[in-house]
């Protein structure tokens, strides 16, 4: 016996999963949370008995519903899935996943078509977060094919535009979660040598720790395998993002996929600073939206350990180039006119597009369905 769910796979930016109406799921945590691994076929490295890619990236989830927040029209719950692991993190956002949200609205019939675009205010459950996503709606429908690209991602297709409103402090207290722009500490473990290095301890839509590759002796430049078998430095960023953390106000993060730890290095293909973000073990094959905005937020910070390694564009409406493993994330940051350190929005561009839509099935062992009963 198995119990059928509506689904709808989707592909936003460059990440991948299911998305769900919240009403098709159950409302109990629990048995939501090991519907959510039942489909996705966790924990198992290859998620062979699931939807879900063997990837941090495509081990993504997405909740809808129509949101009862005065000029709020969809929210949203991300679920991060581990392939390995049988854990349901609703804790961060996803700004790749957020992309698709309103696609998949408007396939489900919770916004309706406006005219050759159509745009809606999205909540993201998750940290509060708030953001106005226009999709092209020509012909009355969602229009996925378009001359737009993104790094990452094969192909071109219909443009996604997000406009940040507010995201200082997605997770942590702050943008400068420390009280600091930059931070000396001394790393220590039991597998390597203790080492000090200068670290941004930032949050501006994802708990980000930024620091120079070189002072943990890489050239920021590997390719995203050379990272990942690079156990050495995996376990000495492990041992250094358990202690930050501390000292951001998370507490033990030894269960949590934040925050990224991000290092950092001058630009070499034009851009205004080379990136290699760890998700928080996984080198990403590219970055995060969130992750992008929060680094380029740290690129205007004077003190930040960007500062002096970034090439920054002059003006009040600076574009950063965040460039990455497979090519760059360009994010448009507008700042205070009285305070250049301060950002005040954050605004990008992404693709979308419906790949699947029908049912996907659960044990009904798990959850036998929407009743009354077993939704309780």
């Amino acid at each position: 016996m198995q119990t059928a769910i509506p689904c709808y796979f989707m592909r936003g930016g460059t990440s991948r999963g299911p998305f769900f109406l919240a009403s098709d799921l159950p409302i109990n945590l629990p048995t939501r949370d090991r519907v959510l691994l039942a489909v996705m076929g966790s924990p198992d490295r290859r998620q062979i008995d699931g939807l879900g890619g063997a990837h941090p990236l495509t081990s993504k989830v997405g909740i809808v519903s129509q949101s009862r927040t005065p000029g709020v029209a969809l929210d949203f719950l991300f679920a991060q899935l581990q392939p390995e692991k049988d854990t349901v993190d609703t804790t961060p956002n996803c700004g790749n996943m957020l992309a698709a949200v309103l696609p998949f609205a408007i396939e489900r019939g919770l916004v309706a078509v406006q005219g050759d675009t159509t745009t809606a205010r999205v909540l993201t459950l998750n940290t509060g977060m708030q953001c106005d996503i226009t999709v092209v709606t020509r012909g009355g429908q969602v229009n996925y094919t378009g001359d737009a690209r993104i790094d990452g991602v094969p192909g071109t297709a219909a443009p996604v535009t997000i406009n940040f409103l507010d995201t200082a402090g997605s997770v942590c207290s702050g943008l400068l979660p420390t009280g600091q722009v930059r931070d000396r500490i001394t790393v220590t473990g039991e597998d390597f040598e203790a080492f000090a290095l200068d670290v941004t301890c930032i949050d501006n839509g994802m708990p980000l720790v930024l620091f120079k590759a070189s002072d943990v002796g890489r050239i920021g430049y590997e390719s995203v395998a050379e990272l990942n078998a690079d156990d050495d430095l995996k376990r000495r960023l492990e041992a250094l993002r358990l202690q930050i953390s501390l000292k951001m106000g998370l507490g033990d993060v030894s269960q949590k996929n934040y925050p990224k730890m991000t290092l950092i290095a001058p630009p070499r293909a034009g851009g205004s600073l080379c990136t290699r973000s760890f998700i928080p073990h996984v080198c990403h094959d590219a970055i995060g939206v969130l992750a992008a905005v929060t680094v380029g937020s740290a690129c205007v910070l004077k003190g930040s350990v960007c500062d002096g390694v970034a090439v920054m564009p002059a003006g009040q409406e600076p574009t950063v180039s965040v460039e990455h493993p497979t090519g760059e994330f360009s994010v448009t940051l507008g700042l205070d006119a009285q305070d250049a350190q301060k950002v005040t929005k954050a605004a990008l561009l992404r693709t979308a597009r419906l790949i699947m839509r029908g049912e996907v099935m659960v044990p009904a062992a798990i959850w036998s369905g929407p009743t009354a009963a077993s939704r309780g």
